[in-house]
């Protein structure tokens, strides 16, 4: 084989190993909210009483989808999304609401949260003392 064709044919095959998996499938990436786009917001919120999640039989479950609209079975689904949006995903940071008050019999009731919050894997739990100071916290999103 002259050298021209074996430098022709090194260059075609390491140009095939190199750019080969470059033309395979889009990968999916989140785009800026301007070009219509969005990030997935999906989540499943439970409820139940006890001391945490691994001990706890969930006592009522609803889906929260937040992207491209709100929606999902949870009962005040808008605000819930408004209000987790506002907190910027972070369930610590909702504010607890003022002037409410609650007996402090300890009933403990576990939250759990798991899904995606704009593209990202997200996994919560929370325990409250009682039902009363589990609907404290925010205004809609545990009030279900």
């Amino acid at each position: 084989m002259p050298n021209t064709a074996r430098w022709a044919a090194t260059l075609t095959l390491t140009a095939t190993a190199v750019c080969g998996p470059l033309t395979g499938a889009a990968v999916a990436t989140p785009a800026p909210a301007a070009s219509g786009l969005y990030a997935p917001s999906a989540l499943v919120l439970t409820t139940g009483h006890g001391d945490t999640a691994a001990a706890v039989t969930p006592e009522r479950a609803v889906t929260l989808t937040c992207a491209p609209t709100a929606s999902g079975t949870h009962p005040a689904a808008s605000d819930a999304c408004a209000e987790l949006r506002a907190a910027d995903g972070d369930f610590d940071a909702l504010a607890e609401r003022s002037g409410v008050k609650c007996t402090k019999r300890y009933d403990p009731v576990v939250v759990t949260v798991q899904g995606v919050w704009r593209g990202q894997r997200v996994a919560y739990e929370r325990t409250f003392a009682n039902e009363c100071v589990k609907s404290t916290y925010g205004t809609a999103l545990f009030t279900f």
